[in-house]
């Protein structure tokens, strides 16, 4: 960003949050305005508008002549009078809960710079949130952005009845802001990648030459406002699934915005970052990407937890998992959820198999065999020709993959759970998958994938949606009567 939108940010970024100075009492202490850098103001309305592009035009008001012969010789004196409206009195509680979270990541700094932030709170001391009340706030910071994509449940149920209400699982690579910060700032690529990323997110065709310099700065510019937006977005498509249990992979804003906001909602969080975090490599990062597992504290009891950091032919390696083991309050049935994100890229194939080798064997201990019944979330890097798929595939655990169920035969995984574009071309992958004891439970329903059409010739992550992975969301049930062997 330049100069002029950095100050710009810095001071609407402490004033997002209208508690923002009784939290910093720094705020309230004037600078020595010999110590300030001058800002031109017409370089500063041009920054506000930029912000705004978004919005209508201002209306035209025209200054009315109302002198009567009454010549000066110095300039007049302007006086403006105005009562802008409080921003606590034009925001209920529930946006103020909302914008609390997020204005303190619209710097991506926010934890190196304020490490209290990395302490979760006493959930017993925070204020509930109702879901449906946040999703409409979300929605309304959203109000300028096209509408989300209808995507449908489709049901999967083969005579299995169940007693108790169904488990919602969520598995979602939410793309880290500081890996997309890396993309916008240009550090992973050139100008002319960040020309198609501006593109893709205005949806304009036929720029001039002009208009894309224009448009190439106006983005390096809007980066830091444009993370809050995208956060709501993030917390939209979570929001309208509103899943029991919620598997992340490449959260960098655990602390600051997903734990103090879905704690408020209910789940108990766990959070296992990346040793070496690429995230870290970023100016201004928010700290290391990691796995992220939350759990519906009014449904299930947490009865034992694991943060497993993969190996790989005896060597530890940078990726991470989380496996916990949980306890159904309504039924009193136990199982094990799992979240993982192996090693990526073309060319690490055989190191990928053995972190799944790895990860399997500690998913058999915490199964006790696989007596527990177990559910594995994941971005696994991997397409189902991979030794890792096949790994999984073949287990003693005795699993299947969910999405499978979708296709014709039942034997197929989705064509993709990914599709973006990179320097090196359009990357097409199903690498996301949601693994289950398929003797022990059944699925019910699974979430549809957004179709080609739906995701549009730019690809993901655009200005529809957030992430360059496709969420994956199904139902599973227990079934009543389960084999002895899962």
């Amino acid at each position: 960003m330049g100069n002029s939108t950095s100050r710009l940010y810095s001071a609407l970024a402490k004033t997002l949050n209208s508690s923002t100075a009784s939290q910093h009492p720094e705020y309230l202490v004037s600078p020595d305005p010999e110590h300030l850098e001058p800002i031109d103001p017409k370089e500063l309305l041009e920054e506000c508008r930029a912000v705004l592009h978004t919005r209508p035009p201002r209306f035209q008001r025209d200054f009315v002549d109302l002198r009567a012969e009454c010549p000066s010789s110095h300039p007049p004196i302007r006086v403006m009078q105005w009562n802008i409206l409080a921003q606590v009195f034009s925001m209920g509680n529930s946006t103020s809960r909302l914008y609390s979270a997020l204005a303190k990541t619209l710097n991506s700094s926010t934890a190196s710079q304020h490490p209290e932030y990395l302490v979760s709170p006493d959930p017993e001391h925070l204020e509930p949130i109702d879901p449906k009340e946040l999703l409409e706030e979300c929605r309304a910071v959203l109000h300028t952005r096209p509408p989300r994509f209808q995507r449908d449940f489709v049901d999967l149920r083969a005579e299995c009845p169940s007693s108790h209400p169904p488990i919602r699982v969520m598995q979602w690579n939410i793309l880290a802001q500081g890996r997309l910060d890396a993309l916008v700032l240009g550090s992973e690529v050139g100008p002319d990648f960040l020309l198609l990323l501006l593109h893709s997110a205005l949806g304009r065709d036929g720029l001039s030459e002009k208009a894309k310099t224009t448009l190439y700065s106006a983005l390096l510019k809007r980066s830091s406002g444009k993370s809050v937006l995208r956060k709501c977005l993030i917390l939209e498509e979570i929001l309208a699934y509103q899943p029991d249990i919620l598997c992340l992979q490449e959260v960098d804003h655990y602390f600051d915005t997903f734990q103090p906001l879905l704690s408020r909602l209910g789940y108990q969080g766990t959070f296992f970052p990346k040793p070496w975090s690429p995230c870290l490599d970023v100016e201004h990062n928010n700290g290391p990407d990691g796995c992220a597992l939350f759990f519906l504290q009014n449904r299930f009891k947490l009865v034992n937890s694991a943060n497993i950091r993969l190996t790989a032919m005896t060597l530890k390696t940078n990726q991470v998992a989380i496996a916990q083991t949980l306890e159904c309050k309504e039924s009193g049935r136990q199982f094990c959820i799992a979240v993982t994100h192996l090693k990526a890229r073309t060319g690490w194939e055989r190191f990928r198999s053995a972190q799944g080798c790895d990860l399997l064997q500690n998913l058999q201990n915490i199964t006790q065999g696989a007596k527990i019944p177990l559910i594995v979330c994941g971005d696994f890097n991997a397409e189902p020709t991979e030794e890792v798929y096949k790994h999984f595939a073949s287990s003693s655990l005795n699993l299947n993959s969910a999405y499978k169920l979708l296709s014709a035969d039942g034997q197929s995984e989705p064509p993709y759970t990914t599709w973006k574009i990179r320097t090196s071309g359009e990357c097409r992958h199903t690498l996301d998958y949601i693994w289950y004891s398929q003797r022990a439970l059944s699925v019910r329903s699974a979430l549809d994938l957004l179709t080609e059409e739906q995701i549009g010739p730019n690809r993901l992550p655009s200005f529809h949606y957030p992430s360059d992975h496709l969420s994956l969301v199904c139902d599973f049930s227990f079934n009543e009567e389960p084999d002895e062997l899962l």
